[in-house]
């Protein structure tokens, strides 16, 4: 293997690994699911479209990693069906803040932002304030927690 080619092995193993640390394609136990719906049934497409938190509808839902994820209509249904991993929050909806301090707490479905394409939520907007006082380094402890922090969630 020549060194170009190590180079882009080693990236993209360096890629896969921080994007599954972060975000997406974690089994049904590692997401914040309470009564088997996703993220209190709030549309996670309507983050990135609205910039906004809408509810979903029981009408228009998608199973995804053993999950049922609710949206508001079928529009946003279809587009998390073709591409979840652009739409699945980090920390399988989990509580951001939370996780960078080592533990899953729930959310306030209002208290979102979208860093670098990816949907973070936190507990409460007092929390998410903290949170944004210096979003890097709690994206950075969070993901060095996460692995831990999905163990115990199984």
């Amino acid at each position: 293997m020549n060194r170009l080619s190590y180079g882009v092995c080693v990236m993209v193993v360096a890629l896969g690994v921080g994007g599954a640390l972060t975000v997406r394609g974690q089994s049904a136990r590692s997401v914040n699911n309470a009564n088997g719906v996703a993220v209190q049934g709030y549309d996670v497409v309507a983050y990135f479209s609205q910039n906004a938190a809408v509810k979903g509808s029981a009408s228009f839902t998608h199973e995804w990693n053993g999950v049922r994820w609710q949206f508001a209509n079928a529009q946003n249904r279809d587009a998390f069906a073709r591409e979840p991993g652009k739409y699945a929050p980090a920390f399988g909806g989990y509580c951001a803040y939370g996780i960078s301090r080592g533990y899953a707490v729930d959310i306030d479905p209002d208290a979102f932002s979208i860093v670098e394409g990816t949907l973070y939520l936190n507990y409460s907007r007092s929390v998410q304030r903290t949170w944004n006082e210096d979003r890097a380094a709690y994206i950075e402890k969070a993901n060095q927690q996460w692995p831990t922090v999905m163990t115990g969630l199984r």
